[in-house]
């Protein structure tokens, strides 16, 4: 008798611990959500509405009767019409496709491709100048969908001009490049060796950059040996692993067959010359059988629609900056799960 009544008692105790520490930390959570404004400087981060990485926040239902939304596309670009209209024009349709109510823009965040392609009458933004004139014109909730490869460079400057301008918009967001996490490099793996041939070997050819955003190639080159894919190899124009590397990778696989890839989202300049002639006529040079498929990325389907699946994950969980989680922690003083 005794034990049940002290095991009841028990019981209660730790409810009421329970309970009690539930109502701290909703304490905690309701203050930081009351005095935090966001990093970001649009809406602030509730740290009611945080889970992991992301923020519950859909960012239609937030829109008042007079707001109005756009969508800002942001590629590197191409002097190339023919490669342009396979791939950045292809993916502006269909996201136009997938949101239909929603305005559709472009910029191109590379100066020296906007400089050519006005000076022969063709008129791009740069993303500064497209977000300044969605302002102009009225828009306050804006997504922000790059097309860019790897978060290296020209993410960073789409990043500060994004920073730059927040204040001017009720909520902007932005998307992120192919490949950024792992789950990213294990999709684009699945989808680049769909119809892998192993008596061939895969030399997919990337800009590169001579930063440490170059070992984001890397890790996609081991983790498609790690996959079993050892006829796949990477390598790059103007970054590690160079061309010397995946030669020397050819040389050990042992395959007299090698098809050239562009990974990169259009198949314009670097792949009609550097890839399509350079790469080719070394690597015929040293014995090997070669051929160049010259498709861009964005040609894809599942690479298309990989990025509007970007662009639906920012609709409705956008990432928290880390600033942001930064302020959670000091109030809480625990990982919001």
């Amino acid at each position: 008798m005794f034990n049940n009544v002290f095991s009841g008692a028990r019981i209660r105790v730790n409810n009421l611990f329970t309970t009690i520490i539930r109502m701290k930390k909703n304490a905690m959570l309701a203050l930081c959500a009351c005095c935090m404004v966001g990093f970001s400087g649009s809406a602030p981060v509730s740290a009611q509405n945080v889970s992991g990485n992301y923020e519950q926040n859909n960012i239609f239902a937030s829109m008042q009767h007079e707001d109005k939304a756009a969508i800002l596309m942001i590629h590197f670009g191409t002097t190339h019409a023919d490669t342009r209209a396979l791939t950045i024009d292809a993916i502006n349709q269909k996201v136009g496709e997938a949101f239909p109510d929603v305005e559709i823009r472009e910029a191109y965040s590379s100066r020296i491709i906007i400089k050519r392609l006005n000076d022969r009458g063709v008129k791009k933004q740069n993303p500064a100048d497209a977000l300044k004139q969605l302002k102009a014109e009225g828009f306050t909730h804006i997504l922000v969908q790059p097309t860019t490869i790897i978060d290296g460079k020209e993410m960073e400057s789409i990043n500060h001009n994004v920073a730059e301008l927040r204040e001017g918009f009720k909520d902007l967001r932005v998307g992120t490049p192919l490949l950024f996490y792992t789950s990213d490099y294990e999709e684009v793996i699945d989808i680049i060796t769909r119809n892998n041939n192993p008596d061939m070997a895969y030399v997919w050819v990337g800009h590169g950059t001579d930063d440490s955003a170059t070992a984001q190639y890397v890790m996609l080159d081991y983790m498609l040996k790690e996959k079993g894919f050892k006829n796949h190899i990477v390598g790059c124009i103007e970054g590690y692993p160079y061309y010397e590397q995946a030669l020397k990778q050819l040389k050990v696989l042992g395959l007299k067959n090698v098809r050239l890839v562009p990974f990169m989202f259009v198949a314009g300049e670097h792949a009609k010359n550097d890839i399509a002639e350079d790469w080719k006529e070394e690597l015929e040079a040293e014995g090997f059988s070669v051929e160049v498929f010259l498709q861009g990325l964005g040609e894809v389907k599942e690479i298309q629609d990989k990025f509007i699946r970007s662009l639906r994950n920012i609709v409705n969980n956008p990432r928290v900056n880390i600033m942001d989680k930064k302020r959670i922690y000091e109030v809480t003083g625990e990982i919001m799960d």
